[in-house]
C-alpha cells in the first residue's frame, strides 16, 4: 500500500478499478428501470440533455445500460479469468505430474498454444462450445490459459533443482503432494499478481466477443453487446458508442495499471523501505600513508533502516603484502570489499575519512576517472568462479575483455597475454583453455582463470573474497600458492577475505580480525598465537591440532553475531565473552599497543 500511494499510475488504476466495483454494485438498482424503459418516440437520438450520451433502437437510455451493463461485463471477465487461471495453472504444472515423455508433450502443447493469435482461439472455442456468454466465458478462458501455463511451467522449472524437493522425492511422497504442500505455495504470488492484468485483457477479451457478435446475446447486454448495437448508427450519431466504449477503455485501463503496479511492487518487494541516505564520516585529518597500495579510513556502509554491515573500519594494504580479514559469516567481510571496489549494492551506500588507491584519493574523482583507476589497479576473485564466468562466453573471450577495454590491445595481443596470464596461474595448455568454456574447467582451474582475469591488466591490489570455500584441500592449497606466487612476482597488495583462520594464518602477513562491522584485533599472522582479544583467541582455540585432546569436545564459540541492525553502544563481543566487565557497555576504541597489536578490548 506504501508503494501504491507514491505511484500515481497506480492509483489512478486502484480508483478506476475501486469505481467499476462500485458501479457494479449499485448499478442495476438504480438505474436498472431506466436502462429498460423504452421510448418510441426517442429511437436512435444523439446526445441531448435528457440523454447526455444519446439512446438506442428502442429509445433506451445508453448511459444507464452502460452503468447497468457493468455487472455482467465484470461478473463474466472474472469468470473466464478464473477460468484461465486455474485450467493454465494446472496445464503449466503437469510437467511436474507427469511422466518425462508425457511432461515434454504437454510442453510443446503449450508452446503451440501460446504461439496461436488468443482471440482467435478464444473465437474457436465459442463456436465449438456454443454462442452466448458461456461460450465467450470459456473461450477467453482457453485464450488466457497458455499464458499462465507457460509462466507455472517456467516457476515451477526456476525451483526444481531446490533442496527441499530433492528431500520430498527421497521420502517418496507423491507427485500431487508434491505440487500442492511444495511447488505451488512457493510460485503462488507471481501468479496472483498476474490475475489484475489478466482481468483486463479478459474484459477486454470478452467486449470484443460481444462486439462481433459471439458473446453476450439479447436481451441481455455487456459492453461489447452495447457496441455492437450502436456500431450501425456511428455515423449518424457518433455519440450511441461513446458510453460502452469509454467504458471499456477505462475499466481495462484500470486493470492494467493496478496489476503492473502490483508486479513492480512484487520484484521490489525485498528491498528494504526507506530513501538510501549515504554515512555521514567527517575527513581525515592526518596525512595520508605513502607508501600504501590501499588504506581506509572509518569506512562505514549504510543500509535503509539502520542496517549498518560496516563500522568505522579502518585498514592498510602495502606492496607485497598480503592482509587476512578473518571472521564469521555477517561479519561484514565482503561487504567491506564491495565498498572498496565501489560495488555495495542498491540501496546500500558507502562513505569513509579516506580511501586511497595506489595513492590516489578515490572520493576526489569523477565516475569516469574512478571507474579507469579501478578496472586497471583493482582485481576482485570472488568465491564463486562459476558466476564470476560467463557460461556462455569462452574462457579466452572473458579475459582478453580487460585487455582490449583498458589498454586498447588488439585482438592478437589480448589472446596472447591471456594465454601468457594462464600459464603464470600454473594451467596447464592454457592455449587450449581460452578456447574453452567455462563449464569445461575443474572447479580449481575456473578460480585459477578468475585469478588469471584479474592480472590481464596490471593491478595494484588483489581482492579474494573466500576464493577457496568451496574447493577441496588439495586444490585449496594450489589456489593459495598461485595466490602467493601472483603477490610475490607482480609485487602487488593483496587483501584475502576469509573465515578459515588456520588458511588465514598459512597464507597471509598480516590478520584483520573483523566482528560485528569492526575491526577489533590487528597483528601479523605468525602471532595469532599471541592474540589479546577474547574473540580472537575463540577462532584459534576453535582450530583442532594435533595436540588437541580428541577425548573432548571441540571448542566453540557460545552464542551468536549481533545483525548489523541490532549492534549495540557497547562492545558487541560482551555477551559472549567469559571476560566481560562493567564497562563492556561502553565500546573500546582500536588502541596500538607497544608491540603493534591493535586491540578494542578493555580487558586486553
Amino acid at each position: 500500500m506504501r508503494r501504491l500511494k507514491r505511484n500515481p499510475a497506480g492509483l489512478l488504476g486502484a480508483a478506476l478499478v475501486a469505481v467499476m466495483a462500485l458501479l457494479a454494485l449499485i448499478g442495476p438498482p438504480l438505474w436498472g428501470d431506466a436502462a429498460a424503459a423504452i421510448h418510441p418516440g426517442q429511437i436512435n437520438q444523439g446526445a441531448w440533455l435528457p440523454h447526455p450520451f444519446g439512446t438506442d433502437a428502442l429509445g433506451r437510455d445508453l448511459l444507464a445500460r452502460t452503468l447497468v451493463a457493468t455487472r455482467l461485463t465484470l461478473g463474466l471477465a472474472f469468470l473466464a479469468t478464473v477460468t484461465g487461471t486455474l485450467g493454465g495453472t494446472l496445464l503449466g504444472a503437469l510437467p511436474a505430474l507427469l511422466p518425462r515423455r508425457a511432461g515434454r508433450l504437454v510442453v510443446a502443447v503449450v508452446d503451440i498454444l501460446v504461439a496461436f493469435p488468443a482471440l482467435l482461439l478464444a473465437m474457436f472455442t465459442a463456436v465449438v462450445t456454443g454462442l452466448g456468454a458461456r461460450g465467450a466465458v470459456l473461450g477467453i478462458g482457453v485464450a488466457l490459459a497458455p499464458t499462465f501455463a507457460r509462466l507455472t511451467h517456467t516457476l515451477t522449472a526456476s525451483i526444481a533443482g531446490a533442496d527441499y524437493l530433492a528431500a520430498a522425492r527421497m521420502l517418496g511422497a507423491p507427485r500431487r503432494r508434491i505440487l500442492t504442500r511444495h511447488i505451488l505455495p512457493n510460485i503462488a504470488e507471481p501468479l496472483i499478481l498476474n490475475t489484475a492484468q489478466a482481468m483486463g485483457a479478459a474484459l477486454l477479451g470478452l467486449s470484443a466477443m460481444s462486439f462481433l457478435g459471439m458473446g453476450v446475446q439479447a436481451p441481455s447486454y455487456d459492453w461489447g453487446r452495447l457496441l455492437n448495437e450502436a456500431f450501425g448508427h456511428v455515423y449518424v450519431t457518433p455519440s450511441v458508442v461513446v458510453a460502452p466504449a469509454l467504458a471499456v477503455a477505462l475499466a481495462g485501463l484500470g486493470f492494467m495499471l493496478l496489476g503492473d503496479t502490483f508486479a513492480k511492487a512484487a520484484a521490489s518487494s525485498g528491498d528494504p523501505v526507506g530513501t538510501p541516505v549515504a554515512p555521514l564520516v567527517p575527513p581525515a585529518q592526518d596525512a595520508p600513508v605513502r607508501d600504501a597500495v590501499l588504506e581506509v579510513r572509518d569506512l562505514t556502509v549504510a543500509f535503509p533502516g539502520g542496517v549498518t554491515p560496516v563500522r568505522k573500519l579502518s585498514l592498510t594494504v602495502r606492496p607485497g603484502e598480503i592482509v587476512g580479514l578473518v571472521g564469521e559469516s555477517g561479519s561484514g567481510k565482503s561487504m567491506t570489499a564491495a565498498a572498496i571496489g565501489q560495488i555495495v549494492p542498491y540501496p546500500g551506500l558507502a562513505g569513509s575519512a579516506r580511501t586511497r588507491l595506489c595513492g590516489v584519493d578515490l572520493d576526489g574523482l569523477n565516475d569516469a576517472e574512478r571507474r579507469k583507476l579501478l578496472g586497471s589497479s583493482l582485481a576482485m576473485v570472488f568465491q564463486d568462479p562459476t558466476s564470476s564466468l560467463n557460461p556462455a562466453l569462452r574462457v579466452g573471450g572473458q579475459l582478453t575483455e580487460v585487455a582490449t577495454l583498458h589498454d586498447g590491445a588488439t585482438p592478437a595481443q589480448a589472446r596472447a597475454r591471456a594465454v601468457e596470464r594462464l600459464r603464470r596461474v600454473h594451467i596447464k595448455q592454457p592455449e587450449r583453455v581460452v578456447g574453452q568454456h567455462p563449464h569445461e574447467l575443474s572447479g580449481g582451474m575456473r578460480q585459477r582463470a578468475v585469478i588469471a582475469m584479474g592480472l590481464m591488466g596490471t593491478p595494484r591490489l588483489i581482492i579474494a573474497d573466500e576464493p577457496t570455500t568451496a574447493l577441496d584441500v588439495t586444490v585449496q592449497r594450489e589456489v593459495l600458492r598461485v595466490l602467493r606466487d601472483v603477490v610475490d612476482d607482480t609485487h602487488a597488495g593483496a587483501l584475502f577475505i576469509s573465515h578459515d583462520i588456520a588458511v588465514v594464518s598459512e597464507l597471509c602477513d598480516r590478520v584483520a580480525v573483523m566482528y560485528a562491522g569492526r575491526i577489533v584485533e590487528e597483528l601479523p599472522a605468525d602471532a595469532l598465537h599471541q592474540a589479546r582479544h577474547p574473540y580472537t583467541k575463540a577462532l584459534v582455540g576453535s582450530l583442532p591440532d594435533m595436540d588437541t585432546d580428541r577425548s573432548l569436545p571441540l571448542a566453540t564459540i557460545p552464542g551468536r553475531q549481533p545483525s548489523p541492525a541490532d549492534v549495540g553502544a557497547g562492545c558487541p563481543f560482551a555477551d559472549r565473552c567469559a571476560s566481560a566487565v562493567s564497562r563492556c557497555s561502553t565500546r573500546p576504541p582500536l588502541t596500538v599497543r607497544d608491540d603493534g597489536h591493535a586491540v578494542a578490548c578493555w580487558e586486553a
